[in-house]
Formats: structure tokens, C-alpha cells, sequence
């Protein structure tokens, strides 16, 4: 069985020449889909479908600040492709542990390995269901693995974002906010 016609094929459209080299094929852009990967119901939909998923609460918005707590835990998952930016989860210590908690069946007392494998998960599926929210964006970005940063008076910042989303959102007692930052659309 010979499948040289289908390497080649698939060689030609990776070069945008089409299937037998003649057909033009399309660019894919983002750049008329802005409103769409930009509306902030796909962040909050997303939210509270990995939490309703993965920790069996409901999660919902919550106009209020994330206090302040002594130590803080931030998670980042990188964006590449048609876009690039970041998805940026950040909690309290405390709230950090009740979600680790919730995924795992089992009670913390610190921010240990455990925890920030958690949150550095719950980033990364954060990201990924909202980039499924746009099929343009879906098939045509990657994520980078999870990036988890804990401690003190510490601050994440992106230069001149082409469009921020930042939102709190609350289970229980537990708040945390999830930021979208976009750098550059293709």
C-alpha cells in the first residue's frame, strides 16, 4: 500500500499550497474572532465547569478582591500560537490547600508539592477549556506545562497585553482570581 499521495498531500497543506499543490488555502486569524476570545463569559463558563468537574463545588464570580493572605500561590500556563499570553491562577495559601483538598480527598496544612501540583493542574485545564471556547483558537494554540510560583510580595507582570481578563470567583469560603493575558493575536 503506497501512501505517498497522503504524505504529500499533508506536506503541501503544511506549506499552505493545498492538496495537489494548486488549491490556496486559508490563513487562519484571530484577529476577526477579538470580541470572541475576549468575552469574559468564556472565563467565567470555564471556571466553573473545571470546577464543577474536577472539585465537585460550584464556583461562581465574586466581585470582591482575593484577601490578602500571608503566603500567596500563583500558577501560570503559557498560550502559543495564534495567540500568545497566559492563563494566571492566583489564590491565597488557605485557598490553595481547600482546592488540593478537594481534588485529592486529603486535608493540608501547608503549600507542600501536593498542593502546587494541584494548582498548577487546575491552571493548566483552566486554559485549556478556555481556549476550546473559540474553535480557531482551540486548533491553533498550544500550552506550555504549568509554571507554579509560592511565597510573599511577589508580582506577575505582562507589558502592553493586546486585552486582559481578570475576574474573582469564590467556592465556599475559598476566593482566587484567574487572569487571561494577551500579548499578541495573530
Amino acid at each position: 500500500m503506497n501512501f505517498n499521495g497522503v504524505r504529500t498531500a499533508a506536506l503541501l497543506r503544511a506549506q499552505g499550497a493545498g492538496t495537489t499543490g494548486m488549491e490556496p488555502t486559508m490563513a487562519v486569524s484571530l484577529r476577526k474572532s477579538v470580541e470572541t476570545v475576549s468575552d469574559p463569559r468564556n472565563l467565567d463558563a470555564s471556571v466553573e465547569e473545571v470546577f464543577h468537574m474536577m472539585l465537585g463545588v460550584e464556583c461562581h464570580r465574586d466581585d470582591l478582591p482575593v484577601a490578602a493572605e500571608p503566603e500567596s500561590v500563583t500558577a501560570v500556563v503559557g498560550f502559543g500560537g495564534l495567540l500568545s499570553g497566559a492563563c494566571v491562577f492566583h489564590s491565597g495559601a488557605g485557598a490553595a490547600m481547600r482546592i488540593a483538598a478537594h481534588m485529592t480527598g486529603m486535608e493540608f496544612t501547608e503549600t507542600d508539592d501536593t498542593v502546587k501540583d494541584g494548582i498548577g493542574e487546575i491552571c493548566n485545564m483552566l486554559a485549556g477549556v478556555w481556549k476550546g471556547k473559540v474553535p480557531e483558537l482551540a486548533a491553533n494554540c498550544g500550552l506550555s506545562i504549568p509554571a507554579v510560583i509560592t511565597g510573599r510580595d511577589y508580582n506577575l507582570r505582562v507589558q502592553a497585553p493586546e486585552f486582559k481578563l481578570h475576574h474573582a470567583y469564590r467556592f465556599e469560603d475559598a476566593c482566587f482570581d484567574v487572569t487571561i493575558v494577551c500579548d499578541g493575536l495573530q
